[in-house]
């Protein structure tokens, strides 16, 4: 009796400049959402940040009732992509509302201030 094995040899492709999202090194964004409180809200937000490469720096719900409050913060995102996810954010069925801030600014404003 002869066994056949069968070895597959895989490399990564190389990635091309072209190929690469842009990033905004240091630069963090802050997603405050209101949405309904569904099994399948979560996923769904993640799944935009996720597909872009991402992973969210800081997550936090809070259910309450019907409601489901979310904060969501992602580091790195340029300008362009935060308004597409925040675009993508308010055509969920179950999202009411989108809030967007770019924590990296208000953060140099606070420091300004302070001196």
């Amino acid at each position: 009796m002869s066994t056949l094995l069968n070895t597959v040899s895989t490399t990564a492709a190389p990635v091309s400049a072209a190929d690469a999202r842009p990033t905004a090194p240091g630069r963090q964004v802050a997603f405050s959402l209101l949405a309904d409180a569904d099994p399948g809200t979560l996923p769904r937000i993640l799944e935009l940040v996720a597909k872009r490469g991402h992973v969210p720096l800081s997550l936090r719900s809070d259910c309450t009732g019907d409601n489901l409050a979310i904060e969501m913060q992602v580091g790195d995102l340029p300008q362009a992509e935060t308004d597409h996810i925040c675009r993508c954010l308010s055509q969920i069925p179950m999202v009411a509302r989108v809030t967007v801030t770019d924590i990296t600014a208000d953060s140099a404003a606070l420091l300004a201030a302070a001196e």
